[in-house]
């Protein structure tokens, strides 16, 4: 999740998706990435540390991390599992004018719901648990319970008062500082398997080289070459999985020139050398 994130969530009727995370998953540190999508995070175990647009919170088994939609967000887990629910705020039908008015707010960034609640909220944790076990349990009937289930939800979000305008939290709404950002996660999406040198990202940012290192490590807790190195490694671990292609073209693949490098970059991000991450 490095990125303005396209993938589709769900199926095309029923676009919402859950995902459990631990070290054995891809994906397991979460980079710097943003999407339209709602994605509400549960600490199962653990810790994450986690970065939202210019926030930053240490998350703990049984907290809950709210991504609104736009979001910049990346994150760190610390013998962490943690699970993922992923949906699209038009997914929800709604029939009254009030409910409409209040989803069409979030939709459209007048109105934020509150980041960070720990479980000391049990109104709140109870709602999203409910959320979650109903993706779970798969029963022929789970998609109205699922249905069900975001309902009670955001009707709890309004009793128990989490969410505001976006004119009283300046820190977490888009500034230029993350506008810029994006733009530079952008180019490394779209340019990955290139060359793509420091003065290039910097320029994408609109930046100079010796600013942005500053700015771009303030916001994302990696340099930028730590930053493009690890998605490079995010996307080569998927290759690995999901094809046939040789280690060696993989690598040439996702914008390693050299083979040895390209080991060594993948063992210190994963651990284990690309050979033995396909072998599983």
């Amino acid at each position: 999740m490095s990125y303005n994130e396209l993938k589709q969530h769900g199926t095309e009727d029923f676009p919402i998706e859950l995902y459990h995370i631990d070290k054995t998953h891809t994906r397991y540190e979460m980079s710097s990435h943003w999407h339209s999508e709602i994605e509400i995070i549960r600490i199962l175990d653990g810790t994450l540390n986690i970065r939202l647009n210019n926030n930053s919170y240490t998350a703990k088994k049984n907290d809950i991390i709210f991504v609104n939609s736009e979001t910049v967000h990346g994150a760190e887990p610390q013998e962490c599992v943690y699970e993922c629910l992923d949906f699209h705020l038009d997914f929800i039908p709604l029939s009254d004018n009030s409910s409409r008015y209040f989803i069409e707010s979030l939709m459209n960034h007048e109105y934020i719901i509150k980041e960070y609640t720990s479980f000391e909220n049990p109104s709140f944790s109870a709602a999203v648990n409910l959320a979650f076990d109903a993706m779970k349990n798969r029963s022929s009937g789970y998609k109205f319970k699922v249905i069900g289930a975001l309902y009670n939800l955001f009707g709890t979000i309004i009793d128990e008062h989490m969410y505001y305008p976006v004119s009283g939290a300046p820190s977490i709404t888009g500034d230029r500082n993350v506008a810029k950002l994006k733009n530079v996660l952008s180019f490394i999406r779209n340019n990955y398997d290139m060359p793509i040198t420091l003065n290039d990202m910097a320029e994408a940012a609109g930046m100079s080289p010796k600013y942005f290192c500053y700015y771009f490590k303030d916001l994302t807790t990696k340099t930028p070459v730590e930053y493009l190195n690890f998605y490079r490694i995010e996307k080569a671990s998927r290759k690995l999985i999901n094809s046939d292609a040789s280690v060696t073209d993989i690598a040439y693949a996702c914008g390693f020139n050299d083979l040895s490098y390209f080991i060594k970059t993948f063992k210190a991000v994963k651990g284990i050398t690309p050979a033995k991450f396909r072998k599983g």
